[in-house]
């Protein structure tokens, strides 16, 4: 399925942006060198012909990636919430994509609900709407239950979406490959573990049981934040390729003349998403990684309301005790810091100058800070960012992409609905308040008792293992003699320091 003939839906994808117009709008509003314009025409041109043709009533890059299918969508999806980036016209014309994509029949999806449920709608509904959302990978229909009278959404999966998405991460594969083969210093960037990346997350989402276990894992961690709601799931009307969740009655994030109209503070509304962000990141180590504007609403009371939980993050403890001082360390202008901690978590080789790497994020950090947001371009400190990661020898980290472009989307978020946020200045309390609870000396104590109720789970097996290792040593000469293994060693010391702080924790 990844050999050559993927070249041909390469090539169809830069014919496909040649007829359509797209290419060019796209390099144009992302301020590409005149080169590099010239070079993607002169490539495409030759092949317009089979290029798809779109629909011709949309704008250029929507009727292009539209046409091209669900994982160019996913990526036109993104590019909406950066105006920064690729301009405000652009990312208005991509907000189609969030949501507003063509239907299929309502009657299409009765007859998946019921198959797949072994149930008669007209029956489980006494109310069943027509599309109120069409995304690139399932539509929602607005019901009603017959048994509680409660609204909910019911969320369908496209027919035959999982093998549209196939053929498209097919051809990533073959592009990332070539990319590899062709240019050996791209490697650092392992393109191919990206590709994978993302294939193990569009595949989760293409199971709508693991949705709706994320959206209940999701409420229980967020059920005391203030200002957030989240929907449960009905889980007896949801399966594989259906999923009902309570109803979100809202304002869409992204329609800033009705949330005005309903006298709602966007600065605040735009602070509390990325304070949201970073305290279910930092906090819970559990985040929806799919934070656009058409995944979040707010309600009457002006809480916000996220729902479409296919794609969600996960950060082990020491993953996000990195990011956070990362991000600290940029609040507090300490760059000195943040290049320590990236060498210290392994991002960058030990053998680069460490000195060096601080003074190139300082080239990245101060041109944000007292300066208006609307006034960055986010375009050019990406690609600073890129010249960086190359010169040092930055690897690309596979398990951080996910959290990297959450980022990216909930500040786009943020900045569309307050264009002059201060990201640096509504992260500081969130994240000075994670590194005080888990950096330090309770941190540190916290950490020592965890070690000795762990080891104490293997305190039973101790003796016998360290009498199996002494028997061992005792044996005649004929059998060479072995050092006593280290992680005996370990563990007996371990159980030794362990009791010692949970001793000195009692008194």
């Amino acid at each position: 399925m990844r050999g050559p003939h993927n070249i041909i839906r390469l090539v169809r994808t830069l014919a496909t942006m040649e007829r359509t117009g797209a290419i060019g709008q796209v390099l144009a509003a992302m301020d590409a060198p005149p080169r590099l314009r010239a070079v993607a025409r002169v490539l495409g041109w030759p092949f317009k012909w089979l290029g798809l043709k779109g629909d011709p009533a949309l704008p250029p890059t929507t009727r292009a990636l539209t046409a091209l299918g669900p994982a160019y969508i996913k990526f036109g999806q993104i590019l909406s919430t950066r105006p920064d980036i690729v301009g405000e016209e652009l990312a208005e014309q991509l907000k189609y994509l969030q949501d507003k994509l063509p239907p299929f029949p309502v009657e299409t999806a009765k007859r998946m609900i019921e198959e797949e449920l072994g149930i008669s709608v007209s029956s489980e509904f006494i109310e069943f709407s027509e599309p109120v959302a069409a995304a690139s990978i399932a539509q929602v229909h607005r019901a009603r239950l017959a048994e509680t009278g409660e609204e909910v959404a019911v969320k369908v999966l496209r027919p035959g979406i999982e093998r549209a998405f196939r053929k498209d991460i097919d051809a990533f594969w073959f592009a990332a490959q070539a990319i590899e083969l062709i240019s050996p210093a791209s490697r650092r960037l392992r393109p191919k573990d990206v590709i994978a990346h993302f294939e193990g997350v569009v595949m989760g989402e293409l199971d709508l049981r693991l949705e709706a276990a994320a959206a209940a894992e999701f409420a229980a961690n967020t059920e005391t934040d203030a200002g957030f709601r989240v929907p449960k799931p009905v889980w007896a009307l949801s399966s594989r390729n259906v999923m009902t969740l309570g109803w979100a009655e809202g304002i869409a994030l992204a329609d800033n003349a009705a949330l005005d109209a309903a006298g709602h503070d966007r600065v605040a509304l735009g602070a509390r998403v990325l304070e949201l962000f970073l305290s279910h990141a930092l906090r819970d180590g559990y985040f929806h990684a799919d934070m656009h504007q058409g995944n979040l609403k707010v309600g009457a009371d002006g809480a916000i309301i996220a729902y479409d939980f296919g794609i969600m993050g996960r950060l082990d403890d020491y993953t996000r005790r990195v990011y956070a001082e990362i991000l600290f360390g940029f609040i507090r202008k300490d760059y000195r810091r943040v290049a320590e901690v990236h060498f210290e978590a392994g991002y960058v080789p030990a053998d680069r100058d460490i000195d060096e790497f601080a003074r190139a994020l300082r080239v990245v950090g101060e041109p944000i800070f007292g300066m208006d947001a609307s006034r960055i371009s986010m375009a050019r400190l990406l690609a600073y960012l890129f010249e960086v990661t190359e010169r040092f020898g930055m690897q690309t980290r596979t398990e951080l992409i996910l959290l990297q472009r959450t980022m990216v989307v909930v500040e786009g978020v943020a900045r569309g609905l307050d264009p002059h946020i201060n990201i640096w200045q509504v992260a500081h309390p969130v994240v000075e308040g994670y590194i005080k609870t888990n950096i330090g000396p309770r941190a540190l104590l916290r950490d020592l008792v965890q070690t000795a109720q762990v080891l104490g789970r293997f305190g039973p097996k101790l003796p016998a293992l360290v009498e199996a290792q002494l028997v061992r040593q005792s044996r005649p000469e004929a059998e060479p003699k072995r050092p006593l293994h280290p992680a005996l060693w370990m563990l007996a010391g371990g159980a030794l320091v362990g009791a010692g702080v949970v001793l000195g924790a009692l008194v």
